[in-house]
């Protein structure tokens, strides 16, 4: 019976770190160039008894185990703007910033000029070039981005924007401020990473598929709670008759 209520309790526990998930995808449905996570579980073989003596023997019980969360690369949808200093990426590729924490990694971008005339995107934080950190004048207009990533005014040529790519993308950690932190270095992303100017890649994160989630979680967790409740009712039972039972 105590084997049962523990089964219980570490899906519980499982289904409330992925609603923590879903409640963070719901929440950045509109965040351009978020990339959704899914949970990924794992069963824990309990170790049972080996005493012959038992009959039936001893079943074997599977625990849940949270294996942590699983990054969805898929591309978002690209909408367009028509705001020069917009920029979406076609490809695996990823923006390079420049954080007080240090590099990071972003599909945002929704850049902008700060007071020193640096490129930086929403949250302040310099666009990385391939030469450093991407300026302009003030007296500097009509900011051109070519597909390549090349930036230019017609007044002076500004570098290029520096792109990168990872084996496998999926090993990303989220950083906040939308940005991610990478345990390898990355590589440069390549021809088969394209800018588009005027354009915004949007949230990968599909609203309805997230709400089908949401209600699936919830009867999960109702369904266990309840069959808890009644495993904990049976066992106060048990102990009751036990108590009233007479010695012999």
């Amino acid at each position: 019976m105590e084997n049962a209520l523990l089964v219980g309790l570490s899906r519980q526990m499982a289904l409330r770190r992925e609603l923590d998930v879903i409640a963070n995808n719901v929440a950045n449905v509109s965040t351009n160039g978020f990339k959704g996570r899914s949970s990924r579980f794992e069963n824990y073989l309990m170790p049972h008894a080996s005493a012959d003596a038992f009959r039936p023997g001893d079943r074997k019980l599977d625990y849940v185990l949270d294996a942590g969360t699983t990054l969805d690369t898929g591309a978002g949808a690209i909408e367009v703007t028509k705001r020069p200093l917009d920029l979406a990426i076609k490809g695996d590729g990823f923006f390079a910033v420049q954080t007080p924490g240090g590099e990071r990694y972003t599909r945002n971008g929704a850049f902008q000029l700060d007071s020193r005339g640096q490129l930086v995107t929403s949250d302040g934080y310099q666009v990385a070039g391939d030469n450093g950190p991407i300026t302009f004048d003030p007296t500097e207009t009509e900011i051109a981005i070519a597909p390549d990533g090349t930036v230019s005014t017609p007044q002076a040529q500004h570098g290029r924007i520096r792109l990168v790519r990872f084996p496998d993308p999926r090993t990303l950690t989220n950083e906040g401020a939308n940005t991610f932190a990478a345990s390898t270095p990355p590589q440069p992303a390549g021809p088969s990473s394209r800018l588009e100017s005027g354009a915004l890649e949007r949230s990968n994160v599909s609203a309805v598929t997230e709400m089908t989630r949401l209600v699936e979680v919830n009867r999960a967790y109702a369904s266990i709670a309840s069959m808890v409740g009644r495993m904990d009712e049976l066992k106060r039972s048990a102990i009751s008759r036990l108590a009233d039972a007479p010695n012999s």
